[in-house]
């Protein structure tokens, strides 16, 4: 009997699950395989010269990438997890010191504006520089491989966090300054008390649009460093190989890893901005 009712409470708390969920699952699935059908045709009868899903799929090279995403042969050839991995530390570490630059820079800019007023034309004419611009000057001024690729990350990631934690610091309500001096708050109190609180949202915003920046720009930092483990080598190798397949895999990996890596800011605001912030 006991045994029965669990089921039926089981039964009951995955259908009220696939009921609240179903369209969650269900439209991107079919949103998917729409796409997948129609690259198919349009490769099938020529009006998209790239090789269709299945064709893809025949490729040896290509299946061998898919079915065994851990191999490893030594040197370059590695498997698409340890090219993404390597990727993704590279950025971490890019990412990271652009996430302390940007908000520290943001804060420094919003909280004074004499600096803002001089910075300001620079940050913006920076900003507009693509990834692969700054490259030949990073390998010009830095002389070695990994320190330019590290710097292509960081001057591409850390616009959106710095000009974004700028605004939410200039953003902060007259009255809750008014009120930090009514009460005499320290310096170190309006900080984490009134400022930190107030910018955040607006941090979060710079955070997320960089971390896809950061995964953007990997591409072009990569391609400086020749005979390395990446994915961004590896697509470019790929390319000039003529393994368009392999290409094309390697972009779903991109593709997932940056949707992840953005989740996982999101994710991370929801636990840290209040409720009423967001």
């Amino acid at each position: 009997m006991a045994a029965s009712v669990g089921s039926r409470n089981s039964s009951n708390a995955l259908s009220k699950f696939w009921q609240k969920n179903a369209q969650n699952w269900v439209l991107p699935i079919i949103g998917i395989l729409g796409f997948l059908i129609l690259w198919q045709i349009l490769s099938s009868i020529g009006l998209v010269k790239l090789p269709g899903p299945w064709d893809i799929w025949s490729e040896k090279s290509t299946r061998t990438l898919l079915l065994y995403p851990f191999y490893d042969r030594g040197g370059t050839d590695k498997g698409l997890f340890w090219q993404t991995l390597a990727s993704f530390e590279r950025v971490a570490k890019g990412y990271s010191l652009a996430a302390i630059v940007g908000v520290g820079m943001g804060i420094l800019v919003g909280t004074t504006p004499v600096i803002d007023k001089a910075l300001d034309p620079l940050f913006q004419f920076l900003r507009t520089v693509p990834p692969l611009a700054w490259v030949p000057i990073a390998l010009a001024a830095l002389r070695q491989n990994e320190p330019a690729a590290l710097f292509v990350i960081f001057i591409t990631a850390v616009w959106p966090i710095l000009l974004n934690t700028a605004v939410g610091v200039k953003q902060i309500p007259q009255d809750y300054r008014n009120v930090s001096r009514v009460l005499q708050l320290s310096r170190q109190k309006y900080f984490f008390k009134i400022l930190i609180p107030s910018a955040l949202p607006y941090i979060f915003t710079g955070l997320r649009i960089s971390i896809g920046l950061a995964w953007l720009a990997i591409i072009a930092a990569e391609i400086i460093m020749s005979g390395i483990v990446g994915i961004g080598f590896f697509i470019w190798n790929a390319y000039t190989d003529g393994r368009v397949g392999e290409v094309i895999l390697a972009l779903v990996y991109i593709g997932a890893v940056g949707l992840i890596l953005d989740r996982t800011i999101g994710w991370i605001q929801t636990l840290i901005v209040p409720e009423e912030q967001k």
